[in-house]
């Protein structure tokens, strides 16, 4: 019965959190494709919609063809055509990808989390693409990296709550390379035409180059994520239902003794006793 509701549901994460970010600043030049021809937006997007379906229907052999159908039939459905196989593929194996990590976190909501941690990040910064002199783009990057981390938090504790919160530690950091993966991978997309080895050390120096200034600007930001997720666990844990009590070892037996065949006298009738036998009558 759980999937009567979970596999709707989803469907609508697949399409809402793998393409709502992204669709309006994705379209290009007045299409109304929904699947434009951008390789970011299929492997990001179909990823982060796959982990969210995954996460939602809990198992590998459920979650997987479903999420792969809803790719292949939102591709028909938008009018894209199947002749474009590189961006068709590429959309179904990030779509699977992230099923299969979503489903794998239905126990241990932890893997989930991590496998969320690069489309958030590359999510974040993309104001920074469009509005580089823009007055309040320090307040806009900074929120939207603090509410990254807190919904990864968030994200982390879903099924086991403040047991896996040891792992918030890795998660931040891993968060924090995802950011310099980013980085990376813009400069290798932005020097086309440049030699292999020119462009590999680039990147490998935007990699490394990326924490510090990431740290010092947003340091304030991704504290308040972490103070965020905090309550949002807590009320979370407080609004399910209490933990059934463990099962009574002795609920199947009775609880009449089981006395032995020598004991049967106790459950007889004693005969009533007299301190003085009875006088008996003379005989006349």
């Amino acid at each position: 019965m759980r999937y009567l509701w979970s596999i709707p549901a989803a469907v609508v994460a697949w399409f809402v959190g793998g393409f709502s970010a992204t669709y309006l600043k994705g379209l290009p030049e007045g299409t109304t494709y929904f699947v434009p021809p951008r390789i970011d937006l299929l492997v990001l997007g179909g990823f982060a919609g796959g982990v969210l379906a995954g996460l939602l229907i809990g198992r590998i052999r459920i979650a997987v063809p479903v999420v792969l159908v809803v790719a292949a039939g939102l591709w028909w459905a938008t009018g894209t055509s199947f002749g474009e196989l590189k961006l068709l593929i590429t959309l179904l194996v990030a779509t699977a990808l992230g099923g299969f990590f979503g489903a794998l976190g239905a126990r241990s909501s932890v893997v989930a989390a991590f496998a969320l941690a690069l489309p958030i990040a590359w999510t974040a910064m993309r104001p920074a693409e469009q509005l580089g002199d823009w007055r309040w783009l320090w307040q806009l990057n900074g929120a939207l990296v603090g509410a990254g981390l807190a919904l990864l938090l968030y994200i982390a504790c879903w099924k086991r709550g403040w047991r896996s919160v040891g792992a918030w530690i890795p998660l931040t950091g891993f968060y924090l390379v995802c950011f310099a993966l980013v980085e990376a991978v813009r400069l290798v997309a932005a020097s086309t035409g440049k030699p292999m080895d020119a462009v590999g050390n680039e990147s490998t120096d935007a990699f490394f180059q990326s924490f510090e200034p990431l740290l010092r600007e947003y340091w304030p930001w991704m504290v308040v994520g972490v103070l965020l997720a905090i309550p949002m666990v807590t009320l979370k844990l407080r609004a399910l239902p209490p933990a059934p009590p463990p099962p009574d070892p002795y609920a199947d037996r009775s609880n009449d003794a089981v006395l032995s065949e020598d004991l049967d006298w106790i459950d007889q009738v004693e005969p009533r006793r007299r301190l003085l036998p009875k006088r008996q009558q003379p005989a006349s």
